[in-house]
């Protein structure tokens, strides 16, 4: 999944502003370097940013999504905790939506994704949670999304869980979720994981955002050996060259 930020304040300061054709042009180079799925974001998630209006979002995605549509021919999802920006992203040619919140921030949002038919990437939030055991955390917010979209009628088969790398775990809690991810396989659902320059790489490494794309490309590596089948990333070439070598010695699937 590559990462297309319409963000004039990304964290990792690739973000393309309210410039539809400089989202198109980087999808398009995306899509040419190996991605399989864009994901169009137009509100920055870092930690301590502020909400954004859901029409400045609109603003920003909307836009963009109507010109990757035109210039690739991949999957699109729009990363959205609005369900308006959602139903407004679907309308414009999105596929799948990405909610950072699970369907636990507005209840209107299961409803847009089950009105739309649509698949959903459902992530774990931790921020503003108590600590405690990942598992068990991820456990239990899972358990909670899976009925929030069970009563709207989202078919468990439409959605992807996020365990949601970065969002209001400690680092050392991170990595755990990385090593531990296979105790997430009794779900039965595919795994995206976003480890993508993330600030815990950097602390890894001590490097900048700018220099984390070995600690990334180990990041996805492990992950795809715990099971990921979804990997979010920033750096598409490099990252999917790691994700082809990692899925023929965990899945086998290469032969010469």
């Amino acid at each position: 999944m590559g990462i297309v930020n319409v963000t004039p304040d990304s964290f990792s300061g690739d973000g393309t502003g309210a410039d539809p054709a400089a989202a198109a042009a980087l999808a398009a180079r995306f899509e040419a370097e190996g991605a399989d799925i864009l994901d169009v974001g137009g509100e920055s998630t870092r930690p301590g940013a502020s909400p954004l209006d859901p029409e400045v979002e609109l603003a920003r995605v909307v836009p963009a999504i109507r010109a990757v549509r035109a210039r690739t021919s991949l999957p699109v999802s729009v990363d959205t905790c609005h369900p308006a920006v959602a139903a407004a992203a679907i309308a414009a040619g999105a596929d799948v939506v990405n909610d950072i919140w699970g369907l636990r921030s507005d209840a209107a949002m299961a409803e847009t994704v089950a009105r739309a038919g649509v698949p959903l990437v459902a992530m774990h939030n931790q921020r503003g949670r108590a600590p405690g055991d990942v598992i068990q955390g991820l456990r239990a917010g899972f358990t909670e999304t899976l009925r929030l979209a069970a009563e709207a009628g989202i078919p468990s088969e439409r959605v992807i869980l996020d365990p949601g790398f970065g969002f209001g775990w400690e680092p050392a809690q991170n990595l755990e979720m990385v090593r531990r991810l296979p105790e997430l396989w009794d779900f039965a659902m595919p795994l995206l994981v976003g480890p993508s320059r993330k600030s815990t790489i950097g602390l890894v490494l001590e490097a900048p955002v700018g220099e984390r794309l070995e600690g990334t490309g180990a990041a996805v590596a492990l992950a795809i050996a715990g099971g990921a089948d979804i990997v979010r990333v920033h750096d598409v070439r490099q990252v999917a060259r790691v994700a082809r070598v990692a899925d023929a010695i965990v899945r086998d699937n290469w032969r010469p």
